[in-house]
């Protein structure tokens, strides 16, 4: 494909009505395709793909960010709990090549049993406990 028609990087291009907070480094903005009520992902300013690849700073100003993003979605959804989950790779399940922490408010009821959080995405290794 030639640079002339690959897509515009969607993290670069930000919508301002989905833009939860926002400093020098980061952005919390509303995911477009939320899994739960307040899901919220935060974003490095500049582009990369991997938090192997953000500076120190950077790496302060994303878990900055992403307190600051609970803490607004604890005053409009009060959520019962939270997945936090970075994708890296394609084997990682990446499809946007720009670091993105995803902050996933949860409620209680929402799964039948949460326990195993993140761990489900290979679901024959996630019950642990049984």
């Amino acid at each position: 494909m030639n640079q002339a028609a690959a897509k515009p990087c969607p993290f670069c291009v930000l919508e301002p009505h989905r833009i939860v907070a926002e400093d020098e480094r980061a952005v919390a903005y509303r995911d477009g395709f939320p899994v739960s009520l307040g899901h919220t992902v935060i974003i490095p300013r500049r582009h990369f793909a991997t938090l192997f690849e953000a500076t120190e700073a950077e790496q302060l100003a994303l878990f900055g960010m992403l307190a600051q993003a609970k803490e607004v979605l604890d005053r409009l959804h009060q959520p019962d709990g939270y997945n936090i989950g970075i994708n890296h790779g394609q084997a990682g399940g990446q499809s946007v090549p720009h670091l993105h922490i995803h902050l996933i408010p949860r409620y209680r009821g929402d799964k039948e049993d949460p326990r195993g959080g993140v761990r489900w995405i290979l679901p024959d290794k996630a019950k642990y406990w049984a």
